[in-house]
């Protein structure tokens, strides 16, 4: 029963590692042992589609930002970035994107709407929706927000875990609050209303949690997290606490749950043996508190250490599986997969 759920994944970071992106990327369209996704292991696993993320990485990457404490570790958070940079390097992911996307021959497909996810399931065809994490790009003017939804962009959280114009990140921790530092600018809120208008998800993975509550304040569409866990269950910054998912709850919105083990782990290790067990229970704990209906996944491929049991894209169907054993009946799972991101692309995107 495992293998016929199709699933749809809220966020990966494959594109930074596209051949098309960097000398010597992958071949998206050929199967690798590198990495976690490509299209032979997505179709392997049942990944119907996913949110694909346009990310700015520094030019350089940070150096002695990690410190080991007593109890866990602490990040110091990252540098702000260029815009101009960051506005070149997005350009660059897209176009490469865009070029996996026509070389495919229609084994790949950009949607923008439900209606375009829905006839590539049907047609057996791969869907990706452009998400953007960080939104260094767009300019305080929000001069670049229009040109990126013409080109297809559907969701975009305001912060990546590093500071710009428009909040603060909350820097990678263990255990701490994602209580720290200020919330949303004058211009994050102006960033906010405009996705509303536009039709555009607004992400609140790597927010703050003042970050979080300034989202919750002006936004008129349901609060997304594309990629987070629970914070009662693993306490590390990235993760949302019970007040957070009650907003987003009462919100009607959902959370994508990451399978980044250190988001993962009641103990924070990054340590990629972590059991399916570990991560039913959290999946567990996310439904119990938020309803069936608001939860989903948010893998982070290529972007984070998966768990040992899921691996890459292909493995998917032993999480499917472990739902199932676990006592999930076939229909919430196919909510959890991917019933529940449609529903909430329904209330969003225009």
């Amino acid at each position: 029963m495992a293998d016929r759920i199709a699933i749809f994944d809220g966020h990966n970071d494959a594109v930074q590692s596209l051949a098309e992106f960097v000398p010597g990327g992958r071949d998206f369209l050929a199967r690798s042992d590198n990495g976690h996704l490509d299209l032979p292991r997505a179709r392997e696993g049942g990944l119907a589609g996913g949110l694909f993320a346009l990310f700015a990485r520094p030019p350089q990457p940070p150096k002695d930002d990690f410190t080991r404490t007593a109890t866990g570790y602490e990040v110091r958070l990252a540098d702000p970035l260029d815009p101009d940079f960051a506005r070149h390097r997005i350009d660059a992911q897209l176009d490469a994107l865009l070029r996996v996307i026509d070389r495919a021959d229609d084994q790949i497909r950009q949607a923008t709407t439900v209606a375009d996810i829905e006839a590539g399931r049907r047609d057996g065809v791969f869907t990706m929706v452009l998400h953007l994490e960080g939104a260094e790009a767009i300019g305080p003017g929000l001069e670049n927000l229009e040109r990126l939804y013409v080109a297809g962009l559907r969701s975009l959280g305001p912060v990546w875990s590093r500071p710009n114009i428009f909040g603060t990140g909350v820097p990678f921790a263990y255990p701490r609050s994602p209580d720290i530092g200020p919330g949303l600018t004058a211009a994050g809120l102006d960033l906010v209303r405009a996705c509303n208008r536009m039709g555009i998800m607004v992400d609140v993975s790597h927010l703050n949690e003042r970050g979080f509550r300034d989202v919750a304040g002006v936004t008129n569409a349901p609060i997304v997290a594309t990629h987070a866990c629970a914070h009662a269950i693993c306490p590390s910054t990235r993760n949302l606490t019970d007040r957070q998912l009650d907003a987003i709850r009462e919100s009607h919105g959902v959370v994508r749950f990451n399978f980044s083990v250190c988001d993962v782990r009641p103990d924070g290790y990054l340590d990629a043996d972590t059991s399916l067990e570990t991560i039913v229970r959290h999946v567990a704990y996310l439904v119990e508190r938020l309803g069936e209906d608001c939860v989903a996944l948010g893998s982070d491929f290529d972007g984070a250490v998966m768990p040992r049991p899921i691996g890459d894209a292909s493995k998917l169907p032993h999480l499917i599986g472990a739902l199932l054993a676990h006592g999930f009946d076939d229909r919430v799972v196919r909510k959890l997969a991917m019933g529940n991101w449609l529903r909430v692309f329904r209330l969003t995107w225009q």
